[in-house]
């Protein structure tokens, strides 16, 4: 059951996928109905989840689910993964490898591999100050509150 993201519950679950470039405003605008088809249909054991999602600067797709009414189950969740693989090969990204960092580098938006964070960070090229995006966020108030944050304040504060 899809229900506008805005309308879920704090507490609610998220998933957050990141893309390694921007989406054009019209890859966003197939996107969207794409989302909204899939969390429509969503099931756990057969009965409807309700969930919503956002696009964020054209490079972030966040799921949120309430799970006071029913749980993501396996295969839910399995569905979805499938959902994203399937978005990744129509629209040639990749949204599942965590193994990526994402940043402000002033008012811009950027993308390293994980090994080459490090190497910013050893060179000092960014900093604990540095904004990040926190991708391990798992409720909806936390993505709120904790997902852009100074790399001090997350989980990539050990390559300082």
């Amino acid at each position: 059951m899809l229900t506008d993201f805005k309308n879920l519950p704090d507490h609610s679950r998220i998933w957050i996928y990141q893309s390694k470039r921007k989406f054009t405003d019209e890859e966003v605008e197939r996107l969207k109905p794409l989302l909204e088809t899939f969390l429509t249909q969503w099931t756990a054991h057969g009965q409807a989840l309700e969930a919503g999602f956002e696009i964020k600067y054209n490079r972030f797709i966040i799921i949120g689910l309430n799970q006071e009414s029913a749980s993501a189950s396996g295969c839910s969740i399995d569905a979805s993964v499938h959902f994203i693989q399937q978005l990744e090969k129509e629209f040639q990204v990749d949204l599942l490898d965590k193994m990526n960092v994402t940043y402000y580098t002033g008012e811009y938006i950027a993308y390293k591999p994980l090994n080459e964070f490090k190497a910013l960070a050893k060179a000092k090229a960014v900093s604990k100050n540095t904004i990040v995006f926190n991708n391990l966020v798992n409720t909806k108030v936390d993505y709120l509150e904790n997902w852009e944050v100074p790399a001090s304040e997350s989980w990539h504060t050990r390559f300082f």
